[in-house]
């Protein structure tokens, strides 16, 4: 896990080496900064894999030059397979250079589209920046599921792309200005939709995506792209529930397995809900199966009453895992949200949570596993259970909106050419016609890839803890998009069935097989959180009163308007340095 960051066309090392300083979080066993005259590349490394051997960029025997972050599971099998490459580490991220040089030996004017068929075989979380000077080529992707982040902006006569925006401040001529279009596609549907981040003209890679960029009379151009995967809830029409839970049960243990694949400690985020329990309760068998250390288990909670406490004290003692757990202190809210804020780079302040679990764990592990990605494609989330009454809830969030361009969404009439939308219809009413359409909109869109895993990837890394999802790996990813929608959700009874069946065959306590989903953030810390949003309940009135165009609709937000106050002052205003070690109220007072 690492953070990367380059410049295409009138490159400058001294700017690169800032994004990187600036991402220090993401990697501070070491950096790297490599250019010529047409590009820069720099690098910021958490050692995982290959401790000693592996630093970046690495150049291969041909002169191309690479940049990754994340992780490919299949490394080793990647290289059994191309024994003649002229291997220079035992690391994971090589295994890109040398599929791109089998590639271009082949076909020298090889498409995206060419290149897509390799990066399709790489199984794992990734982004990746990689040059070819002889071809005047920058290759970018991002793996499939958007587990790793890659974003990019012109600016000036420059591509800037970098693992988190922050890195952008680091070039003179990036002014953040907020993306009000994105704001309020964000404001109705809860997560940044398609390119979309909240800084205009800042866009994400689309996951599951290979770009190629080149310059042109030395201007950066993007010239050929291909989606070398695109996730698919293919359900079947027969399913045998006893075998199929088996199977599905199967295929996680060898996702946790896989997951397992480290040169350093590796933890468990133990919530206490059924995902994370699922992961804990296979841990033994995964680890036996891939010649692992067990994983130890993480809880935090804001009280021994809590329930997410409770339960997860039970799952570790019925599995006789190590268990570690923390009390988050009264003071949490006001001591971590500045910090929750700036890493996050979004709106969200209930997930306060991630903070000290995080800075906890990392002090004894560099890996963790945790349960992100099986509400998304095992329909775990409240809001399935009912979806005219969400599509209701959206379309009055819309109504709510007094700016044009809420009128373009409600119309479905946005362009898909300006970068920042995928498709030009996102109207509620379209894509919550049934489970499947909802679950498929949501993976499609960025429910998962901007939101859920960017929450984990940003607030784990501001702790140098890179945090694995063991239930987007292929092997159960193929099994859950292919269970029938009852299987997900029945008509009576509760969410996730065929995984609920699937951890009926672990040793987990039959009160955590059956419990129900609490939202994360709210449940593991309700009272903190009240309490921090009753306390600056002025300040909340007060940003809510200046957007006027999405004014009513705050007031009924009071956590993500407290967010944006926080998101304008932390991000939009030009410091010399980084302000989050600043009190809130220090921070919103520079905007109310």
């Amino acid at each position: 896990m690492c953070g990367l960051s380059g410049m295409l066309g009138s490159p400058e090392p001294s700017i690169v080496k800032k994004m990187i300083q600036l991402q220090q979080h993401r990697g501070p066993d070491g950096s790297g900064v490599w250019h010529d005259d047409s590009v820069c590349l720099g690098h910021a490394r958490l050692a995982i894999v290959d401790l000693e051997g592996s630093p970046q960029p690495i150049q291969s025997q041909e002169g191309n030059v690479l940049v990754a972050n994340g992780e490919i599971y299949n490394f080793e099998s990647i290289r059994s397979s191309i024994p003649n490459y002229p291997w220079t580490t035992f690391g994971d991220s090589e295994t890109i250079l040398a599929l791109y040089e089998k590639t271009i030996q082949s076909n020298p004017i090889a498409s995206a589209q060419d290149h897509a068929e390799w990066v399709g075989t790489l199984d794992g979380m990734f982004a990746f920046a990689l040059w070819n000077p002889q071809l005047n080529q920058l290759l970018l992707a991002r793996d499939e599921m958007g587990i790793k982040p890659l974003i990019r902006s012109n600016i000036g006569s420059s591509l800037v792309f970098s693992s988190e925006v922050k890195g952008l401040r680091a070039h003179p001529e990036f002014y953040p200005q907020l993306d009000e279009h994105a704001l309020m596609a964000r404001l109705i549907w809860e997560y940044p939709l398609d390119a979309t981040t909240l800084f205009l003209d800042v866009h994400q890679v689309r996951p599951g995506t290979l770009e190629v960029w080149s310059l042109d009379e030395g201007e950066p151009v993007l010239v050929d792209s291909h989606r070398f995967s695109i996730p698919k809830m293919n359900p079947l029409e027969e399913y045998d529930e006893t075998m199929g839970g088996k199977a599905l049960l199967d295929g996680f243990i060898d996702s946790v397995g896989q997951r397992l694949m480290s040169d350093v400690p590796v933890g468990i985020v133990l919530s206490g809900g059924l995902d994370s329990s699922l992961v804990a309760a296979v841990a033994n068998d995964a680890a036996h199966r891939y010649n692992r250390p067990i994983p130890e288990c993480w809880t935090v909670a804001e009280s021994e009453d809590n329930p997410d406490w409770v339960a997860a004290e039970m799952v570790a003692s019925s599995l006789d895992l190590r268990h570690h757990q923390s009390i988050m202190e009264s003071d949490s809210f006001a001591r971590h949200l500045p910090s929750l804020s700036w890493h996050g780079e979004d709106l969200d302040v209930s997930v306060l949570f991630f903070q000290p679990l995080f800075k906890t764990m990392a002090k004894s592990v560099r890996v963790g596993l945790c349960g992100q990605g099986a509400d998304e494609i095992h329909a775990g989330y409240p809001r399935y259970t009912d979806l005219r009454a969400h599509k209701n809830e959206l379309q009055k969030r819309a109504s709510m909106l007094t700016h044009p361009f809420a009128r373009q969404l409600e119309m479905g009439a946005l362009d898909e050419g300006d970068g920042r939308w995928w498709v030009n219809d996102h109207r509620p009413e379209t894509h919550l016609e049934s489970l499947q359409t909802a679950l498929q909109f949501e993976l499609d869109h960025g429910q998962l890839s901007n939101f859920q895993l960017r929450l984990v990837d940003r607030h784990s890394m501001a702790h140098s803890l890179e945090v694995r999802v063991p239930f987007l790996g292929r092997s159960h990813r193929k099994d859950a998009f292919e269970l029938p929608m009852n299987q997900r959700l029945p008509a009576d009874g509760l969410e996730k069935k065929a995984l609920r069946e699937a951890a009926s065959h672990t040793s987990l306590p039959r009160s955590v097989v059956e419990r129900k989903k609490l939202p994360a953030g709210t449940a593991t810390s309700p009272t903190l959180l009240s309490n921090c949003l009753n306390e600056y309940s002025a300040q909340i009135d007060e940003i809510a009163s200046r957007w006027s165009f999405c004014e009513s609709l705050l007031r009924h937000q009071p956590e993500i308007t407290l967010g944006l106050g926080l998101f304008e002052s932390l991000h939009l205003i030009e410091y010399d340095s980084p302000q989050h070690h600043r009190s809130i109220d220090d921070i919103l007072s520079e905007v109310i």
